[in-house]
């Protein structure tokens, strides 16, 4: 059983990192259920462990805190759902990258409730929109933004942090850091595409995809001893 919670209001960041370990902890033990925790944060930035100086474009903005999740710059705040996967990783094959797929295809099957085709690019985290709707580039390309964020860490095959979905915050702030390093590409929301989503909707969306998109696994041998993010 995975237990689910959703916070009311803006939890604040360090409270929620707290949670979040003391759950991991917990559920490495057996000692608790698994848990997706589905909260708002006020404005700030996160580092992640590849986070470059030099991403932090606008310091003074909003408080910015160390994480320990994988990934570079994000920006978190009103109006943008993130989802906190506290999962037994090793119930799901030990397999970390295909565990982060999995999280992946959760967020695509998400989006597809609302018609929204997101869509992986390599070498590019997170879940992207094509933008059919603004000028093609200089290279004569669609243009592309990014609609989800993606980030973990693992303890004892625990995973905790997780993922984002911009429903409706103020896209511009993300202009104060390098979003996950990346320059070329842009930042949307479900509201800026169009769509009068509120984040109940996008809640009821991540709740009645979880189940056939984040599955339990028989342990791969070969990725037994995958690297932990």
């Amino acid at each position: 059983m995975v237990e689910w919670i959703t916070s009311t209001g803006l939890t604040d960041y360090d409270d929620a990192v707290a949670f979040m370990e003391a759950r991991a902890e917990s559920i490495a033990k057996d000692e608790a259920e698994e848990c997706i925790w589905l909260v708002e944060h006020p404005s700030l930035y996160t580092a992640g462990t590849s986070a470059k100086p030099a991403d932090l474009t606008d310091p003074d903005r909003f408080p910015v805190h160390t994480s320990k999740r994988g990934g570079q710059y994000t920006y978190h705040g009103p109006g943008q759902r993130v989802a906190y996967v506290m999962l037994n990783v090793a119930q799901r094959g030990r397999d970390v990258r295909c565990f982060v797929r999995d999280l992946e295809a959760w967020i695509i099957a998400a989006l597809g409730e609302f018609n929204v085709k997101g869509e992986i690019r390599a070498g590019r985290v997170g879940v992207w929109v094509v933008r059919d709707d603004k000028p093609l580039t200089a290279l004569g390309q669609p243009q592309e933004d990014k609609v989800a964020a993606l980030g973990i860490r693992l303890r004892k095959w625990v995973s905790f942090h997780g993922l984002s979905i911009n429903v409706e915050p103020d896209l511009s702030h993300f202009s104060g850091i390098v979003p996950c390093g990346i320059t070329e590409h842009g930042v949307t929301s479900l509201v800026d595409l169009g769509l009068p989503v509120t984040m109940d909707d996008v809640d009821m969306a991540l709740r009645k995809t979880f189940d056939g998109s984040v599955t339990k696994r028989t342990m791969d041998k070969e990725n037994a001893n995958a690297q932990l993010l």
